[in-house]
């Protein structure tokens, strides 16, 4: 630690702290236009200076370390001021600069009324300027579909140019020129190519890139706002939603160290036009081979005729990607009332719940990613199938300090890896030690052994989550203090799922078993549209849009979607979080868990809660980590000893990722036409690169 004194008061700092950080440590604030927490430093815009005591000018406190400063004459601590008059005048005059060139288009830039160029202008600026020149003019820069720029308005911070380098791992965007010729831009003039670009507008300090999608569409201060949950994906990053009247405007990330950071994907911030279009609104009930609509009585009626005529046995529910922990439960009660077990979703076939906890989480947590010093990737693309927890391992990689290996398919991850094989015989090969990636993990403190989707999608999957298991308990990546064995779920609904065993129970039918044909007489969809169901089965689709599961559903129960009801989701990490209501489902539309209690009414099998704080009392009855919200609850490592003693064949073959196209994995997704731009983008570089 080391003591200076700042305005006076004097702090003990860490000596690798910059000057920057010591002042807000003691309570000073300090502007800034190019320095960025997570990001290198560049000392470009000159905007935090500060008076050094013994220095014959300003210093830049971002660039200067407080072991530099040195002590006075007579040892006295150094000296920093921040509200000198030499300080106050230098910061006027770096913001008369910055504003030589910046155009006036306050009222028609979509950063006004968050913009820290005009915060900062007011706050540390002067209200006349002495330059009479022209000012310059820049050409527009053509990024692709989510970021709109306005490079007339870039001050060259340089923040862009080191979030796609160094977090995004695309170094895509550069500088060229000098003076006052230089220009942001990228180098081959296209489309940005990172699942993570629309955090370009967030680090931006001024408008030179803004939302292409949210083009003047809306001011902050119209806008309602929300916290919530993103179900996109299984992280479960924190957002906040921003409204006007019924209407989403926008997604944005709020700051959650332990599972986002500050960063959200380009699928969680621009799905937005997907809530609104394709929307299910009313009930439906197809007859003749045609859809018509219908009442809730009626659409009720044709199931429960259809349910009296089935024995409960022959009765079966998927949940979709996208559930929350409410409706499944709410209607996994129902089945039980009907005398079924039949109950899987899409994504858990591989696991057992009764195994334990440990099973089928991400045990060392996404945070526990940065103390990792050995990854070994089974089966998965973090970076399709969890764009943020990519960034989190590239964060950990950058340190130098994480050798990680891959087994399955060769990607772009934005990291350098060692790719051991591509199909689950190299988890045996390494089990053998016939691999020497095997002794780096056996010499690790803190290794990990990650199980993604391409492992568990295949029909064989639990018997390659066992052995993956295996290999992490006979390695030691499963220790004392230290549990490397982690899942990563590519649904949202997963964990929460498996919590509250809304999965096959005795004799229970699994997801392939339930869409075969003749199997059942009525399944029950909930926003479960990556199924394909066989003809013969009474099929009951509770979603939100038109897609997949609604085209092959004989009645058609209009859902609320994630933005539209307040649920409980756990993410891949066993992290409890609630998606809060930010806006009204459309028309007719009722929240999923409100419709199974209704429709328990018509079937006669009444479920026994009338509102969302009892149907929560059962949830918590039946799984009590529930109600701990933004809590990880312990799980016992013999879990995974457990799961490590199952057996099952394993089949030689190559894993293939069930996530090939990042931005049309759901429902709101395949509805959202900016959404379609990018995957139309992405398709086009995987041609050129073929070519």
């Amino acid at each position: 630690m080391t003591k200076l004194l700042i305005d006076g008061k004097e702090v003990d700092v860490p000596a690798d702290y910059t000057l920057l950080q010591a002042c807000e440590a003691a309570g000073a604030e300090i502007p800034r236009f190019c320095y960025h927490e997570r990001l290198s430093i560049a000392g470009n815009c000159r905007m935090c200076l500060v008076e050094v005591k013994g220095s014959p000018k300003p210093v830049a406190s971002c660039a200067w370390g407080v072991r530099d400063c040195r002590p006075g004459p007579n040892g006295e601590l150094p000296s920093v001021s921040t509200r000198s008059p030499m300080v106050k005048k230098a910061r006027e005059g770096v913001m008369e600069f910055l504003l030589i060139n910046h155009p006036l288009d306050c009222p028609i830039c979509d950063q006004g009324g968050e913009c820290d160029l005009q915060d900062q202008a007011m706050g540390y600026g002067v209200d006349s300027s002495r330059f009479a020149e022209n000012k310059r003019a820049v050409e527009d820069k053509y990024l692709g579909a989510l970021v709109k720029t306005s490079m007339t308005r870039c001050i060259q911070c340089t923040r862009c140019v080191r979030f796609s380098t160094e977090i995004c791992g695309v170094p895509e965007m550069g500088a060229t020129g000098r003076g006052e010729d230089m220009e942001i831009t990228t180098y081959l003039e296209s489309a940005l190519s990172s699942e993570l670009q629309g955090n370009l507008v967030d680090i931006c300090p001024v408008g030179a890139l803004t939302s292409k999608p949210y083009a003047f569409a809306a001011r902050p201060w119209e806008l309602g706002k929300t916290q919530s949950i993103d179900v996109m994906d299984a992280v479960g990053s924190n957002i906040r939603v921003d409204t006007r009247g019924r209407e989403v405007m926008r997604i944005l990330p709020r700051v959650n160290e332990a599972v986002n950071e500050e960063w959200i994907s380009d699928k969680t911030r621009h799905v937005v036009d997907g809530l609104r279009t394709q929307r299910l609104d009313r009930p439906y009930i197809r007859e003749s081979g045609k859809l018509r609509p219908a009442s809730w009585r009626e659409a009720f009626a044709a199931i429960a005729a259809r349910v009296s005529r089935s024995d409960g046995r022959r009765i079966g529910a998927i949940a979709g990607d996208l559930a929350a922990v409410e409706e499944m439960f709410a209607l996994k009660d129902l089945l039980a009332k009907l005398g079924s077990s039949n109950l899987a979703t899409a994504a858990t076939d591989a696991f057992v719940p009764a195994a334990g906890r440990a099973s089928y989480t991400f045990n060392p947590t996404i945070a526990g990613i940065e103390q990792a010093d050995v990854l070994l990737i089974v089966g998965s693309n973090p970076r399709k199938e969890a764009a943020v927890l990519n960034a989190r391992i590239r964060k950990r990689w950058r340190t130098g300090q994480l050798r990680i290996g891959v087994i399955g398919e060769a990607a772009d991850l934005t990291y350098r890896y060692d790719h051991l094989g591509a199909g689950a015989e190299t988890l045996a090969d390494l089990a053998a030690g016939r691999h020497s990636f095997a002794d780096l993990i056996k010499g690790a403190k803190a290794p990990i052994v990650l199980v993604g989707a391409a492992a568990i999608a295949r029909h064989d999957g639990a018997a390659v989550v066992a052995q993956a298991a295996k290999l992490a308990v006979d390695l030691g990546a499963v220790k004392d203090g230290w549990n490397g064995f982690a899942v990563l779920h590519p649904a949202a609904s997963s964990v929460g799922a498996l919590d509250i065993g809304f999965t096959p129970g005795q004799g229970g039918l699994n997801v392939a078993q339930m869409t075969t044909f003749g199997t059942l007489d009525v399944l029950f969809l909930l926003g479960a549209d990556e199924v394909k169901v066989a003809d013969g089965t009474f099929v009951v689709y509770v979603g939100t849009h038109g897609d997949r599961g609604a085209h092959r559903a004989d009645v058609i129960l209009p859902g609320a979607a994630y933005t539209e009801k307040t649920g409980i989701y756990v993410n891949t990490e066993g992290r409890v979080q609630i998606a809060n209501r930010a806006g009204f489902p459309p028309g007719d539309a009722r929240e999923d868990w409100a419709i199974f209690r209704a429709l328990s009414d018509v079937l006669g099998r009444k479920l026994p809660y009338d509102s969302l704080p009892a149907l929560r009392q059962a949830i918590f009855k039946a799984a009590p980590h529930l109600m701990r919200v933004d809590q990880i609850e312990p799980a016992d490592a013999a879990a995974v000893q457990a799961l490590a003693g199952r057996s099952g064949t394993v089949e030689k073959v190559a894993f293939k990722s069930p996530v090939q196209d990042f931005y049309m994995t759901n429902p709101i997704a395949r509805a959202s036409a900016v959404m379609a731009e990018c995957s139309r983008l992405a398709s086009a570089r995987v041609l050129t690169a073929a070519e």
